[in-house]
């Protein structure tokens, strides 16, 4: 439970200092390009996984057989 506690703690500061921070316009700047650099990496992630995704599903040839 005081685990827990530490942890909605940290979140909930976490919160108010985004919010003064994305007062100043510097704090906002920053913020900005923060949310730019995720979904970004979001982006990327997303292509990966659709890419390996369609590389699953692709049907395999049958073998070949000399016969």
């Amino acid at each position: 439970m005081k685990t827990f506690l530490w942890f909605l703690i940290g979140v909930i500061g976490g919160v108010v200092a985004a919010h003064f921070m994305n007062k100043d316009p510097r704090g906002h700047d920053i913020l900005a390009e923060v949310d730019a650099r995720i979904n970004g990496f979001t982006t990327v992630l997303s292509d990966a996984y659709r890419a390996q995704e369609a590389r699953l599903v692709e049907p395999v040839a049958p073998p070949i057989t000399d016969h």
